[in-house]
């Protein structure tokens, strides 16, 4: 099984985190930002990964603290659990629609880790959730994990229904690039022979 548990622990926040890539899409989130829990419950159910998150940050503060180190978390979580990326399928990408708002999300999990795009949301903040650390996370998760990922807004008015769509579209991307290639399974896919 692919797996990786990380703890880290910081003056702003404290975290465990579990992780498997070959899951059935069971969460067990508690973040302390109900918003953040509702993404990465989502986020575990579509790429079918088993994910448990516990946080006690500095919310009293805003949630950047907390968001930002989660998106540490689980990029040194998928980094550790792909290993040395053998058999992977390593490139996919997804185009997901979220009622009016359609998200085009794209991954490469080249070891070479990169958010590249941007995040538009109309409003400032969905619940208690300051829409712009969408992309702190994404920034945190993408560098820490070694994977290049795209994110493009392709339409959208409501914010939550944006996020809801990025953070879907991301999954399905992983889920497909992570996966093992059945007609590969036993190579490191690049012509470099390692990632």
């Amino acid at each position: 099984m692919r797996t990786a548990e990380i703890k880290r622990k910081t003056k702003e926040t404290d975290i465990a985190l579990t992780l498997s890539l070959d899951g059935s899409g069971k969460a067990e989130i508690d973040t302390g930002i109900g918003f953040l829990n509702h993404m990465l419950t989502l986020f575990a159910a579509h790429g079918l990964f088993d994910l448990s998150v516990r946080c006690k940050g500095d919310t009293e503060v805003d949630d950047h603290h907390s968001t930002e180190d989660i998106g540490i978390a689980l990029g040194q979580a998928f980094a550790e659990a792909l290993g040395d990326k053998k058999g992977i399928c390593r490139y996919a990408d997804k185009t997901i629609p979220m009622d009016e708002a359609l998200i085009l999300s794209a991954v490469d999990v080249s070891g070479r880790g990169g958010f590249y795009g941007e995040i538009p949301c109309p409003a400032q903040k969905v619940g208690t959730f300051d829409t712009e650390l969408a992309e702190d996370f994404w920034t945190a998760f993408a560098d820490n994990a070694g994977i290049t990922l795209h994110i493009r807004v392709l339409a959208g008015k409501n914010s939550h229904h944006i996020l809801e769509g990025v953070f879907k579209s991301v999954s399905r991307s992983l889920r497909e690039a992570v996966s093992i290639d059945c007609r590969n399974a036993d190579a490191i896919p690049s012509t470099k022979g390692s990632l």
